[in-house]
């Protein structure tokens, strides 16, 4: 499976609390749901259709996966959150345990048996095993060489701070632009790949 990361991702690289105002606060991160001003249906939306229509399984860091297992299985009826719904999903986490597993078709990996649980899920054939959020669980990823494509909705704003995806290990990561489109509000959705260092 290739692993695909999709984020809303502003200028300065934070992807903290896209989505709303109490979705993670750590840090005394204040600008929770800054994304809403630039989403529009048919960039963003589109490309969130397109990752999700690609994707075999779902695979988040745990506080993704609590937010979103608190709001996908009460929007039952509408196209996405349906297959939201339906599909495999995957959680890391060093402090759930089985009986916490409340959103359907979701299997638990074992924090400290992350990497290699991944790693067996990368090499298994089948679609995209796509990550939205977690950005510690992607840093991890990126740091470790498991990510097949980054999807990042870069939006038209500067947060000051907060929680980032990328690995501050001093490692030169090389990357494709493979397309980017340009939204009306000013988002830039960017498909990016590594490039093949042999």
């Amino acid at each position: 499976m290739r692993i695909v990361v999709s984020e809303f991702i502003s200028l300065d690289g934070v992807v903290q609390a896209p989505g709303g105002p109490d979705e993670d606060t750590d840090g005394g991160f204040a600008h929770g749901g800054w994304s809403h001003p630039f989403f529009d249906p048919e960039a963003v939306g589109g490309a969130f259709d397109d990752a999700l229509a690609k994707a075999d399984a779902l695979l988040f860091g745990r506080r993704t996966w609590q937010t979103m297992a608190a709001a996908w299985p009460e929007r039952a009826g509408d196209p996405f959150a349906d297959r939201m719904n339906a599909i495999p999903k995957h959680v890391v986490s060093r402090t759930l345990d089985e009986s916490a597993l409340t959103w359907e078709n979701t299997t638990l990996i074992a924090g400290d048996e992350a990497v290699a649980r991944i790693r067996e899920l990368h090499g298994t054939d089948g679609g995209d095993l796509l990550v939205m959020g977690s950005p510690t669980l992607v840093r991890t990823l990126l740091h470790e060489g498991l990510v097949d494509e980054l999807r990042l909705m870069v939006m038209p704003v500067i947060l000051g701070g907060g929680k980032t995806i990328f690995p501050g290990d001093g490692a030169l990561r090389t990357l494709e632009l493979v397309s980017t489109v340009t939204s009306a509000a000013g988002v830039h959705v960017c498909t990016y790949r590594p490039v093949d260092k042999g």
